[in-house]
């Protein structure tokens, strides 16, 4: 394990957990990394802590949907408000931000003119005075509010920058090409958390707006939760530290890289995100951070050895972006190694946290093949899927995922995964599943 620590951000550190034993010709080396940030958010959060320490470098775009479905029922676009203005106010003083109104166009509601406002306890109030004239009316072009955000954030000298996307419909009035490569512009440029409130939106729109942005993505399915929603998010937000973290991977000749995803707090494949780094070594993804543990999966193929050698089969360490441009080492390192021996006790041996993970990555898998498979009417195919899911997540502790599926299973047997389909679900119960179903439950060390 290795850390480090400048003043004013967290303190990373790089644990590796693996079976380093391989059987004589052994070539695949699986390991779990866990990156932990401390000590940062010295400031503290909300109105006012921008004084209390280092000056905020941070700027936030709150995109909200005010196309015409938002006024069924009415009381939709008002707690959307409500909710947009529970998270001005959670903002610390000194934070840049805007208001988004986004239908088929996106429209700057506050404040205005191409520029960000900085909050404080006037701007706070001119921004509230503004949503009250939000109303609904119009279409959805999601990629056209990112689009906008995009170039709203990047007025601001600052090193973090944020958005906050809320949607209750479809994104009816741009084709998937155009917001996929809307999500492609604004992918590295700023994370964006996403929320779906209702039951008639997306669940694979809204997950992959979040995924593509390295944000999280929820469902909000009774409006009068939002501003509680909001309030956590930003709060969340306001707590980060250093943006743009990397993990990079180094490899020895003869190795390759088959996978790298993080796998908790919720599993994320950032294999096809890679950038290279240099001879051997790529930088993949990770943030913002501020004081937070991730767990990643790395999967490093090898070439076979003979009995009693050893080899690095990977070293790990994160970086981010320096002033010149250059990448900027943060100290913390990990070390994967491949050890191959003809002891079978040890060679056969799988990590628990492999372990644990491997079983989490499927649980989500098997959760989104099985609602699928229900959709389209396979009922033989999502019962197996589900009562996969069920096993699972029962074995492994992830009581949240498996309050969810009982919901759309009715459980006979946890343990062998033996479940019967619901003929009546509650549609925001499956939206709900679907949609958390990557978030997993940490390992027990």
């Amino acid at each position: 394990m290795a850390n480090f620590a400048k003043p004013d951000v967290p303190r990373f550190s790089v644990d590796v957990y693996q079976n380093e034993y391989l059987p004589e010709g052994g070539r695949e080396v699986n390991a779990i990394v866990t990156v932990t940030a401390t000590g940062g958010g010295t400031i503290g959060k909300g109105p006012g802590a921008a004084a209390a320490g280092r000056r905020p470098s941070a700027a936030v775009a709150v995109m909200v949907d005010c196309s015409g479905s938002m006024d069924y029922p009415p009381t939709k676009m008002r707690h959307a408000r409500d909710a947009t203005a529970a998270a001005v106010d959670t903002l610390r003083d000194g934070t840049h931000f805007a208001v988004i109104g986004g239908t088929h166009v996106a429209t700057e509601v506050y404040p205005g003119g191409g520029r960000l406002a900085v909050a404080g306890p006037a701007a706070r109030e001119e921004a509230k005075r503004a949503l009250r004239r939000l109303s609904a009316g119009g279409g959805t072009a999601i990629g056209t509010w990112l689009r906008l955000a995009d170039r709203l954030l990047a007025s601001a000298d600052v090193t973090l920058r944020h958005g906050v996307l809320l949607t209750d419909g479809r994104n009816e009035h741009e084709s998937p090409d155009d917001l996929r490569a809307a999500l492609d512009a604004c992918a590295g440029r700023f994370t964006c958390d996403a929320r779906g409130v209702g039951t008639d939106w997306e669940v694979k729109e809204v997950t992959a707006i979040a995924s593509a942005l390295l944000g999280t993505a929820d469902i909000v399915a009774d409006p009068a939760g939002l501003a509680a929603d909001f309030t956590r998010m930003m709060e969340t937000a306001m707590g980060k530290d250093v943006a743009d973290v990397a993990l990079r991977v180094w490899t020895p000749v003869g190795t390759a890289i088959r996978f790298v995803k993080q796998v908790a707090p919720a599993v994320e494949d950032l294999t096809g995100r890679r950038t290279e780094a240099g001879p051997r070594a790529g930088d993949y993804p990770t943030g913002s951070w501020g004081d937070e543990s991730r767990d990643y999966h790395l999967c490093v193929e090898v070439p076979p050895a003979g009995l009693g050698r050893e080899m690095l089969a990977a070293r790990v360490s994160l970086v981010v972006p320096g002033p010149d441009g250059t990448a900027q080492n943060l100290g913390a390192q990990g070390l994967v190694r491949a050890v191959w021996t003809d002891d079978m006790t040890a060679s056969t041996a799988i990590s628990p946290q492999v372990a644990h993970y491997t079983g989490q990555a499927e649980l989500a898998q098997v959760i989104k093949q099985g609602l699928d498979l229900r959709k389209v009417g396979d009922f033989d195919g999502a019962t197996a899927k589900l009562g996969r899911a069920v096993q699972l997540a029962s074995a492994s502790g992830n009581a949240d995922t498996a309050k969810l599926l009982a919901k759309v299973v009715d459980v006979v047997d946890a343990a062998t995964g033996t479940v019967r389909l619901k003929t009546r679900v509650a549609e925001a119960d499956e939206m709900t599943l679907e949609t958390r179903s990557t978030k997993t439950v940490r390992v027990k060390k």
